[in-house]
């Protein structure tokens, strides 16, 4: 039972932060287009944004181990 939780928290982490990065990298690009000048914040911004929803399939990895040697 553990390992099927284990993998249904992965699988949801993993769908969350593949459609969160899609979105921030698109916006980030459509602003790039629109205003070439702030090129440089935008991206900073943009891996800032990415680096916060990564940490999202991290702590699901984490949890999933616990709730597999549990």
């Amino acid at each position: 039972m553990g390992a099927i939780a284990a993998g249904i928290a992965m699988c949801g982490a993993a769908i969350g932060a593949g459609i969160g990065d899609g979105l921030i990298i698109s916006k980030m690009l459509e602003g790039m287009a629109r205003q070439p000048e702030l090129s440089g914040t935008l991206r900073t911004n943009m891996f800032i944004g990415v680096a916060l929803v990564e940490v999202m399939p991290i702590l699901a990895f984490v949890v999933a181990f616990l709730v597999m040697n549990k």
